[in-house]
């Protein structure tokens, strides 16, 4: 077999035992291709089962000159998980990643945006245009309901459960949970689908989903983050912002507001409280700054 056949299998692995959704499975492959990439230009003739640490460590010395430490640390983490698999289907004895370190990195504190910088952001869409109310309605979503951007364009109508103010949503790992819908958030999705989606022209095997491009079919991930990049330049908004902004700004918002932790991992849908933990440093930073500027005997 040759690196493309393990790849090939290692695929059918992570979908089919980890169920690991469509885009981790991509990340996974492109850490492994970024390693036949090196292996080609310096002309290392190794498969996978042959390959050393030695091997390993030129390839990091090579890619820490051009990416960050979390960028390194992640295809460390890829491969790492790519050796595991070669052990545990009996190709390699040993991981040639298991001596290797991956670059220390601080703990990232997620960009938040404030009510009013979220308000001014849904305010300049041109709802004059067809995708206006489209473009309202998904933000409302992605901020009113804290969903990942790649939950938010593989939402179903089938997954609107409005009587019961939930929505059904399918995470990572193709785990569903269910997350509460405010009235507002139902009302402009409603006028979405009543204005422009129910005289769409809708293309085969999207007819279930509920946010459609203009020819009828599922928007991108990529189209989401330019709709909002573009918003934050219409505002002038000084800040590097994402899709994945306004889910951090609905966790930090529920948690300033008296929400405790473990009700927003469950609609975070966090598989650990400790991924959810990183919204009360963000809360103490808020905390820090209220006694700066309010307090009598502030420095």
């Amino acid at each position: 077999m040759n690196w493309n056949s393990y790849i090939k299998s290692f695929q059918n692995y992570l979908k089919i035992e980890r169920g690991l959704s469509k885009n981790t499975i991509d990340n996974y492959t492109f850490d492994l291709e970024r390693l036949l990439l090196f292996l080609s230009q310096n002309q290392i003739e190794v498969s996978p089962i042959t390959i050393k640490d030695e091997t390993i460590q030129q390839f990091i010395y090579t890619i820490s000159k051009e990416l960050n430490a979390r960028s390194q640390a992640r295809i460390l983490s890829g491969l790492k998980s790519f050796f595991n698999y070669l052990i545990f289907e009996d190709y390699r004895t040993d991981n040639p990643m298991e001596l290797i370190e991956a670059p220390r990195i601080g703990r990232k504190l997620p960009d938040t945006l404030s009510l009013e910088e979220i308000d001014a952001l849904i305010s300049a869409i041109d709802l004059s245009k067809p995708e206006g109310e489209r473009n309202r309605a998904m933000l409302e979503t992605l901020y009113g309901c804290g969903l990942r951007v790649s939950e938010l364009v593989t939402l179903k109508i089938s997954d609107l459960f409005f009587d019961e103010d939930f929505i059904k949503i399918t995470g990572k790992g193709n785990k569903q949970r269910f997350v509460p819908i405010a009235n507002s958030t139902k009302k402009y999705i409603d006028i979405y689908r009543s204005t422009i989606r129910n005289h769409l022209q809708i293309s085969k095997n999207h007819e279930d989903t509920l946010f459609l491009n203009r020819r009828g079919k599922q928007l991108t991930r990529a189209m989401i983050f330019t709709i909002i990049k573009n918003l934050a330049v219409a505002i002038n908004l000084q800040k590097n912002i994402s899709p994945h902004t306004l889910r951090h700004s609905f966790a930090t918002h529920l948690l300033e507001n008296g929400a405790d932790l473990r009700s927003i991992q469950i609609m975070l849908g966090h598989e650990s409280i400790t991924t959810t933990e990183i919204y009360v440093h963000l809360d103490k930073m808020h905390l820090s700054q209220i006694i700066n500027a309010f307090h009598p005997r502030k420095m």
